[in-house]
């Protein structure tokens, strides 16, 4: 096996900090999130962030769906390296960045299985983006740093629960799968990292419009998450006065000195209904 470290060296090649890469190096690690997936030959995968191929190997080793997207096109060829070395020739390799990639054309009709080991830089914009198009997704197995999944997994009360909590929660059941320690990666990151599994509900409680209008008074309520609800409503993203914010939020049933990180998934969809009556 040759290492990432060599294989990056040989190459000229440094992990770049500014993409937040820090490149799975244990085979043992790989193949255990591939099995904590429970992806068949069946499945449609799509991988961010493939980097060297640590993942991609043993998910194209599990079925021939495969799409990868990888923004550091000095990594592509690598990559491709590495796939020839296995003798697979089945996986579709994009150099692009995935923010930007059109998630249905690679849907297919089919729902996807997202997988990878995300960019930390990037890392939330990655996870919101996959929340708007999970209509196209079943399940995602992703890798975060472990204050990151901490956040996502935090409960109301809590000084981790965030704005992400809120809105990962409510489009997913969500489990954490495994805790790698640094010595996975190369380069060896400063933290732990941890890997989450979510579960798309398949039914929404809100149209796209009040989705939206949910995602809004969310961002929102965080936004000022040390003032109260009475005051942290008050502004540009909702477009609400002082008396209109105390209507909604006595409508809501919610008491005004509360804070966001207080209210709980279902409370913010209340409150969502109650604010709804006067946008």
């Amino acid at each position: 096996m040759t290492y990432p470290g060599h294989l990056l060296k040989e190459n000229q090649i440094y992990a770049g900090k500014e993409m937040g890469q820090n490149f799975l190096s244990n085979p043992e690690t790989a193949r255990m999130i591939v099995e904590q997936t429970g992806i068949d030959s069946h499945a449609r995968v799509l991988e961010i962030g493939p980097g060297l191929g640590a993942l991609t190997i043993p998910i194209a080793q599990t079925t021939r769906h495969v799409t990868v997207v990888e923004k550091d096109r000095r990594l592509i060829p690598l990559l491709a390296q590495a796939l020839e070395s296995h003798g697979i020739d089945w996986v579709r390799v994009l150099n692009q960045d995935f923010l930007k990639t059109d998630i249905a054309s690679l849907a297919d009709g089919q729902k996807l299985v997202v997988m990878g080991n995300l960019p930390y830089n990037i890392s939330s914009q990655i996870l919101f983006r996959l929340i708007r198009s999970r209509n196209l997704i079943d399940t995602a197995c992703l890798m975060f740093q472990r204050e990151l999944a901490d956040r996502i997994l935090a409960t109301p009360g809590s000084k981790a629960y965030s704005r992400l909590s809120v809105v990962a929660q409510y489009a997913a059941k969500i489990r954490r799968r495994i805790d790698i320690g640094p010595g996975a990666f190369f380069p060896r990151p400063a933290v732990d990292s941890t890997v989450l599994s979510f579960d798309f509900f398949s039914s929404r409680p809100f149209s796209e419009d009040m989705e939206l209008l949910l995602f809004t008074v969310i961002k929102a309520a965080f936004s000022k998450r040390r003032k109260s609800l009475k005051n942290a409503l008050v502004g540009p993203d909702l477009g609400l006065d002082k008396s209109t914010v105390a209507k909604a939020l006595a409508g809501a049933g919610i008491v005004p000195e509360r804070r966001a990180e207080t209210l709980s998934v279902a409370e913010f969809e209340t409150l969502t209904r109650a604010v709804d009556v006067f946008i």
